[in-house]
């Protein structure tokens, strides 16, 4: 069984940047798709980017496109978010997820968070300004 462990959340001003990493304890197959996620206090969570395992295909929420990217190791099984130009909105719980089945499916890079199946417990973003 898989499991989603993430990392490399913390406090940073605004403006500043930090490298969020999922580790998973077993093998990313190739027809995953691999997203982050983020929730603030009192809202929804919300879509924040998504890659495609086999196809490197990404997709970014609109609020991110252009300061945040998302990437893989394929040889560690580690999905990372590099987070730049960091802003107070930015501040969240930001959690990694794999969607095992709707992908394999419908080989669709969703940015439904209802598709994903498997959610790590997610680590604390601070952006103070």
């Amino acid at each position: 069984q898989v499991q989603l462990v993430e990392s490399g959340g913390g406090l940073v001003q605004a403006g500043g940047s930090l490298r969020l990493s999922c580790a998973a304890s077993g093998r990313i197959l190739s027809n995953y798709v691999m997203g982050w996620f983020r929730q603030a206090p009192g809202k929804e969570r919300e879509f924040v980017a998504a890659i495609s395992w086999n196809t490197d295909i990404t997709r970014y929420a609109d609020s991110v496109k252009g300061r945040f990217t998302i990437s893989k190791d394929n040889a560690k099984n580690v999905v990372s978010l590099q987070m730049n130009s960091l802003k107070p909105e930015d501040t969240a719980v930001y959690y990694c997820a794999a969607d095992r089945r709707y992908a394999l499916l419908t080989r669709v890079v969703t940015t439904d968070a209802g598709r994903y199946d498997l959610w790590g417990q997610g680590t604390q973003v601070t952006v103070s300004s």
